[in-house]
């Protein structure tokens, strides 16, 4: 089911249009406007999923009515029909932001598929925004102790910058989430952020992984391949695990770094590459580099700033406030509440897997426990 608003000054017209749009899906629920004026009204009063507008009518003709719904309702897609355009008239409509342009009379396979697929469109944006806002929650940086304020206090400051950062602390801290963080609140937000687990990628792959790679480069390169430096070019890599890196791929990261610039592996030329590396570990490097596991002049280059994202244990007044936004998170299957007495047995406890393993205990007690769930649940499930 749609809502449809039909803008056509033409009363024989509308009631055609009605007709077709019946027809196609008797669940659609279609709106009738006279007049440009009559179809501003109906835009300001009601939200539609498509719009079929008249270019000649009285008092606001349809280019108005366009302009006044792409200003205000950008994602509603338009179809505009004249029996009074040419191509420069069409032309105008899609770029004024017209989902498409049809002349009188109508052809009515055209006219049916080109609704079909602008309520597709209107349905696939709807649920890009879905998703985007389910992302954005997953990436929240949720609390409001000391520790994590410090923490937002330098995110706040770096990331509109192209600073590196290097982000310590340890597993299950978030410091994945920091990483997001600084590059949505930097220039480069709207371009991509690429996150590479360097302790989940063998030490032989990992060169091919960041620069990539020529065909026939090596035994398994059949084609060539992008690295995560290229594809990151204009956004942020973020260098997670860089403690588990092999000293020949942070050699040539160091390279990277310096001249932005890439090799990939078997090419004879270098690539320029421009992005902002962020980078994690949960390793003390300055040890790492006294035993000879991490090179001394790349932990500079990364370090530019450091973050240290505090331990969940550090940070237990948070722990409420992360347990109702993983409860929120899970609300799909039905909001539940944990008593004080669970609550507190929550605050009391060492979590050593930090965030990452409060938010397993709290999905374990939203289903085995129950609503709500009770101290003895927490002390039996958690």
């Amino acid at each position: 089911m749609a809502r449809i608003l039909v803008v056509e000054d033409e009363k024989a017209i509308r009631n055609v249009l009605r007709n077709i749009l019946a027809n196609e899906n008797s669940a659609h629920v279609i709106a009738e406007a006279e007049d440009g004026e009559q179809a501003v009204q109906a835009l300001t009063e009601s939200t539609f999923d498509l719009v079929l507008c008249d270019i000649k009518m009285p008092k606001k003709d349809g280019l108005e009515v366009l302009d006044f719904a792409m200003e205000h309702y950008g994602d509603t897609p338009f179809v505009m029909i004249s029996g009074h355009g040419d191509l420069d008239t069409a032309v105008g409509c899609i770029r004024k932001g017209a989902y498409d342009y049809i002349a009188k009379p109508p052809d009515l396979n055209r006219l049916l598929t080109t609704i079909r697929q602008a309520l597709d469109r209107k349905k696939l944006l709807q649920e890009n925004v879905r998703l985007r806002k389910k992302v954005d929650k997953r990436f929240m940086m949720v609390g409001g102790s000391s520790a994590l304020e410090s923490v937002r206090a330098i995110i706040r400051k770096v990331a509109p910058t192209d600073a590196r950062v290097l982000i310590m602390g340890p597993n299950g801290s978030g410091k994945e989430i920091v990483a997001n963080q600084i590059h949505q609140l930097s220039a480069r937000s709207k371009q991509a952020f690429i996150e590479v687990n360097c302790a989940a990628i063998p030490s032989e792959l990992i060169e091919s992984e960041l620069f990539g790679h020529v065909k026939g480069s090596f035994t398994s390169a059949i084609k060539d391949r992008k690295g995560q430096f290229e594809l990151a070019d204009g956004g942020t890599l973020f260098l997670d695990e860089i403690g588990d890196m092999s000293l020949s791929a942070q050699a040539k990261v160091l390279r990277a770094l310096q001249e932005n610039q890439i090799t990939p592996v078997g090419a004879g030329k270098s690539i320029a590459v421009n992005v902002r590396v962020l980078a994690a570990t949960n390793k003390n490097l300055k040890e790492e580099i006294a035993a000879g596991r991490f090179r001394e002049d790349l932990y500079h280059r990364l370090s530019v700033i450091v973050i240290e994202v505090p331990a969940l244990n550090e940070r237990r007044e948070d722990i409420p406030t992360l347990v109702e936004h993983f409860l929120d998170q899970l609300a799909d299957e039905g909001h539940k509440t944990f008593s004080p007495g669970a609550m507190d047995h929550l605050k009391t406890m060492n979590w050593s897997g930090n965030v990452r393993q409060l938010r397993n205990v709290v999905e374990r007690l939203h289903i085995l426990g129950g609503n709500p769930v009770s101290a003895e649940e927490a002390e039996r499930f958690a």
